[in-house]
């Protein structure tokens, strides 16, 4: 049986076309499926801390030498500024012991330089922020703290105080980024 000259009378050709429009309206419904996603979604940016060395801290294209990341941090404490980190194989202090400064970064972003690492062993006087090694509290295990000052007793001078002012939004960020990963203490 041959169609090839046979012609579907219009009416015939105005309910196919009826029906190919109704089918293809009814994949529009909503009933389908959704399709999984395609592309990744972008991940959020990660906190990062590098050790600088030279006397190009504040430039932004150098990254140094991570020290840490996010992953590493297992809290941090609003109120004592303690920072805790992770258990690991080497001692946090003693990859932070070579370097002048520490600097933060979300991304790509500069937060803040912490201006040195300091430990309970310092008789300097540090009118910034630094990453303070409290070894004499729990000497078996350590506590970190980011201070304003070092030794505390400085905190109400001048100088430590305009600082503080000084770094107030990249702070923000930076507790509400580890308040958006859990890891933040009130």
């Amino acid at each position: 049986m041959c169609f090839k000259n046979y012609h579907f009378p219009l009416s015939v050709s105005y309910l196919i076309a009826t029906a190919c429009l109704m089918l293809s309206a009814c994949s529009l419904d909503g009933y389908e499926p959704e399709k999984p996603f395609t592309t990744c979604p972008p991940s959020p940016p990660a906190l990062v801390a590098c050790g600088i060395n030279s006397t190009r801290a504040s430039d932004d294209s150098n990254f140094g030498s991570i020290l840490f990341t996010e992953s590493d941090i297992e809290w941090f404490d609003v109120n004592t500024r303690e920072i805790k980190f992770k258990d690991a194989d080497e001692p946090l202090y003693r990859r932070l012991e070579p370097y002048r400064e520490i600097k933060f970064y979300l991304g790509d972003n500069a937060l803040f330089v912490v201006s040195s690492f300091v430990s309970d062993l310092h008789s300097m006087i540090f009118t910034d922020l630094v990453l303070h090694y409290d070894m004499i509290t729990d000497p078996n295990q350590g506590h970190y703290y980011l201070h304003d000052c070092y030794p505390l007793q400085f905190i109400n001078d001048e100088r430590v105080q305009a600082n503080r002012e000084r770094r107030a939004e990249q702070w923000a960020i930076f507790t509400q980024h580890l308040e958006s990963r859990g890891k933040l203490r009130k």
